[in-house]
């Protein structure tokens, strides 16, 4: 699963990387700034494809579905199963049509074996100090509610670099396979839903302090 992540990148690189002309909106006091500990129902830039090309959108994390009349009507869903995704009714009409890329740094887990408080270890990839998360989202609307786009992050088997912490890693869609899962490149996306090479991710234990969603600070990815 993904239940934290880190987005430490300048705009202007996560403009070229996707492929958007501006990543974030013009002093924007969110998304314009570093972020270490992005936590459900924070707003997290995604990238998806528009109606003149591609964009960035600004996205609640934690999709909605359409028959929530209130935003804790049920389950706050982040993240979306690969194997089951395209028959869930929450999420099947997304993932055949409503994809999108969440540009990520880096992102935290916690070893599921421990006691609690867990541990927690952070994960980047040495070789793509950004890469993007597969995501589906949908535009929320219900009456008394100003209408908000949600997302969720899709989640896979582990593999062998994340199994002995948790059994779940989120999908990561390769830099030359954005087209393909925004659909601008047409069909089979749904192979791209698997789990990242072994050597892709990097981990180190990092402190607790993660834990709390009020923390937010370069050093909570450094290693204890």
């Amino acid at each position: 699963m993904c239940g934290r992540f880190v987005l430490d990148t300048d705009s202007a690189t996560v403009a070229e990387i996707f492929g958007v002309e501006a990543s974030v909106p013009e002093g924007d006091p969110v998304l314009s700034r570093p972020r270490y500990n992005i936590c459900p129902t924070r707003t997290v830039l995604t990238i998806r494809a528009g109606a003149e090309g591609r964009e960035a959108a600004p996205m609640r994390w934690g999709f909605l579905p359409h028959w929530y009349e209130t935003p804790t009507d049920g389950p706050l869903i982040i993240n979306a199963r690969s194997e089951t995704i395209a028959e869930k009714p929450a999420f099947r009409e997304a993932c055949r049509m409503r994809r999108c890329l969440i540009p990520a740094s880096g992102f935290y887990e916690w070893r599921s074996s421990d006691p609690k408080p867990k541990t927690p270890f952070y994960f980047d990839a040495p070789d793509a100090p950004l890469f993007a998360f597969g995501g589906i989202w949908q535009r929320w609307t219900a009456e008394g509610h100003e209408p908000v786009d949600t997302c969720a992050i899709v989640t896979c088997d582990a593999n062998d670099t994340m199994r002995p912490i948790h059994h779940r890693l989120p999908v990561v869609i390769p830099r030359e396979s954005h087209g393909l899962w925004l659909g601008e490149e047409g069909k089979g996306a749904a192979r791209l839903m698997h789990a990242a090479p072994e050597d892709f991710f990097a981990l180190r234990e990092v402190d607790r302090a993660v834990n709390s969603a009020r923390s937010d600070s370069p050093s909570l990815i450094e290693p204890v």
